[in-house]
């Protein structure tokens, strides 16, 4: 697929779950570390053979500076020429791993992103609501409790709707 490098994301704004099918939302998922969790994050966020792709515009991003927020929370995410759409996944660690964060805080949770290079705008916008969403405390203790995938995706979807009315969950 051929992407125009000049085009603009004149997109409407697509909410984080748009992008985010219940296939795509994991508890419990083990890694060892961080490169281990970005190659499990490619896998989910590939379609098809891309997974070196995603893998790649993903490390790229966390060499320019960690996406751990604090908290316990991270947001990996990366641009690339050759994806053709927006896409999401949403994962829970099983046991925290060290991420970065300027708090120094391990990371369980994670919502991680990747998007086609043009969508420059949307990726911000993306990037924000979820900055937003994770610095409320009483949604991410209740990630953090959730029995499983559908109940974790059911939160988010709850949170995201309260932020949305501008009152918290």
């Amino acid at each position: 697929m051929t992407v125009d490098p000049f085009a603009r994301d004149h997109a409407p704004a697509m909410p984080f779950l748009d992008l985010l099918p219940t296939e795509r939302v994991r508890t419990g998922l083990v890694v060892r570390d961080k490169a281990d969790l970005v190659d499990q994050l490619a896998g989910l966020l590939a379609d098809g053979g891309e997974t070196g792709v995603v893998r790649d515009a993903i490390a790229a991003r966390e060499r320019l500076g960690t996406t751990g927020l604090g908290h316990g929370v991270a947001i990996p995410h990366g641009r690339s020429a050759t994806i053709g759409e927006a896409r999401a996944a949403f994962v829970r660690l099983a046991t925290p791993i060290d991420f970065g964060a300027d708090d120094n805080r391990p990371v369980d949770l994670i919502a991680a992103l990747i998007v086609p290079a043009h969508f420059t705008d949307q990726h911000l916008r993306l990037l924000a609501e979820l900055a937003e969403l994770f610095s409320d405390t009483a949604i991410t203790s209740a990630l953090r409790a959730a029995p499983d995938a559908p109940s974790l995706r059911a939160l988010l979807q709850r949170g995201m709707r309260a932020e949305d009315a501008g009152i918290r969950a």
